[in-house]
């Protein structure tokens, strides 16, 4: 039989054999695949899952604070979603495009905002540290040559519908995380008493409390001091408590002029063990012992708005 012919002498209108690809050009295509789907899964998750802490990340990485908790939430979803599709061979050409999308429009945000975040930690991972700096465009370009070779060589994607029940499942998880994170502090009982730098133990179980979590070294922080030190806490006990650094928490209420509106302590491991935030600035409003509300946000409007609304300043 002629090659190419079916059984009924008629011409095959389709190839029945697929191109063939050497050995090596499919371990890199899985290895690229594979390493970028780890870091794409790795950020989403954790945007996805935990995007309140998240926002704090991307507020200090210069996305407006009004839409960090949003941007979080999103790009859990995108990440997550790009990730998952690299692992799998039918959609890993569209994983490829989303990857190198989101790296190359990485990499030109913090290029945008270059000499504001120069030397400061920027990274899509709480567990890595990673400094602005010529370095991070190395790392960055080397990630966008994987993503993009994961690409390469990879099959024409196919069933767009599977795609987008993926995507719709992934978008629910990070919805659901959010409204999670939404109602978690809430009604958290403080400890009774927290340790002063000097004199007798404080009491939180009466009346208003406000906590600031503070780095003292941190210019974020004193931005936030001095929109805290400018609000009237008639009523309200504050305390300023050091995440680092203690021996300059002082100088630090001084220049920011909360030293006259409270004390400071230096417990900040039992506080943090109770109410949990990534990075300075935080605050926690307490009444009667218990938690009002968890303040990550001090940019804008806030967090006056929130304390006015919580009647804790005037």
């Amino acid at each position: 039989m002629p090659e190419g012919e079916a059984a009924t002498g008629e011409p095959l209108t389709e190839p029945i054999v697929l191109e063939e690809q050497s050995t090596w050009q499919v371990i890199l295509n899985w290895t690229c695949a594979i390493l970028m789907a780890i870091v794409f899964l790795a950020a989403g998750l954790w945007k996805a899952s935990d995007p309140t802490h998240a926002a704090v990340r991307l507020a200090q990485a210069k996305v407006p604070e009004s839409l960090s908790v949003f941007a979080a939430v999103m790009f859990g979803i995108a990440e997550t979603f790009t990730g998952i599709l690299l692992l799998i061979p039918r959609f890993r050409r569209w994983g490829s495009l989303f990857a190198s999308l989101l790296m190359i429009s990485f990499i030109v945000f913090i290029g945008i905002h270059y000499n504001e975040l120069i030397g400061a930690e920027c990274s899509c991972f709480p567990w890595i540290k990673r400094a602005v700096g010529p370095q991070f465009f190395v790392g960055d370009g080397i990630m966008l040559l994987l993503s993009i070779g994961a690409g390469i060589w990879s099959q024409r994607p196919h069933s767009a519908r599977s795609a987008s029940l993926i995507l719709a499942a992934v978008s629910v998880f990070a919805v659901i995380s959010y409204g999670v994170a939404a109602t978690r502090h809430t009604g958290t009982p403080a400890p009774a008493t927290i340790a002063a730098e000097t004199g007798p133990p404080i009491s939180l179980r009466e009346g208003k409390v406000f906590i600031f979590f503070f780095d003292p070294h941190c210019l974020h922080c004193l931005a936030a001091g001095l929109k805290l030190a400018a609000l009237d806490w008639t009523g309200t006990r504050f305390i300023g408590v050091p995440t680092t650094s203690p021996g300059t928490a002082d100088s630090f209420m001084t220049k920011t002029g909360l030293a006259a509106k409270g004390v400071v302590s230096t417990d900040v491991d039992a506080l943090r063990k109770i109410f949990k935030f990534d990075l300075p600035p935080a605050g926690v409003a307490l009444e009667d012992g218990y938690e009002k509300s968890m303040l990550l946000q001090f940019e804008d409007q806030e967090p006056a708005a929130t304390l006015k609304k919580l009647t804790f300043v005037k």
